[in-house]
C-alpha cells in the first residue's frame, strides 16, 4: 500500500504516527493566521533540501516516512538528524498550535 502526499509518495510500512509537542502557550494570544504565517516565514527561510520538504510533510501531515532519510530523536519531530548527523529543529508552533490560540475575526 502507498501514502501519496504532494509530490511524495512512499510504502505505508515505512510511515510512523508522531506526537503533538506537550501543549504550550505563545507569548500572547495568536490568530490561525497569524499562526500560519509564522510557520510558513520558518520555513520557507529554512535551506531548501529534500529533509525540510519531508519534515514539512511530516508536520502538516503527522506522519514521519522512514525512506526520507530522517532520524527521529524525539516522537515529536522537534528534534530530527538525517544520514549524515546534521541537526534540524522544529518549533512547537511548527508542530502544533498553541493553548492561547484565539478565533479569526
Amino acid at each position: 500500500m502507498e501514502l501519496n502526499y504532494g509530490d511524495f509518495q512512499y510504502d505505508v510500512e515505512n510511515v510512523k504516527k508522531i506526537r503533538k509537542p506537550k501543549p504550550w502557550k505563545h507569548s500572547e494570544p495568536i490568530t490561525r493566521a497569524q499562526l500560519a504565517k509564522i510557520r510558513d516565514e520558518f520555513l520557507d527561510t529554512a535551506p531548501y533540501n529534500e529533509i525540510w520538504d519531508a519534515l514539512r510533510a511530516a508536520a502538516e501531515a503527522e506522519l514521519i516516512i522512514d525512506s526520507a532519510g530522517v532520524i527521529v530523536q524525539n516522537d515529536d519531530l522537534t528534534i530530527c538528524y538525517n544520514e549524515r548527523g546534521a541537526k534540524y529543529e522544529l518549533p512547537k508552533y511548527v508542530l502544533s498550535e498553541p493553548i492561547n490560540l484565539i478565533q479569526d475575526n
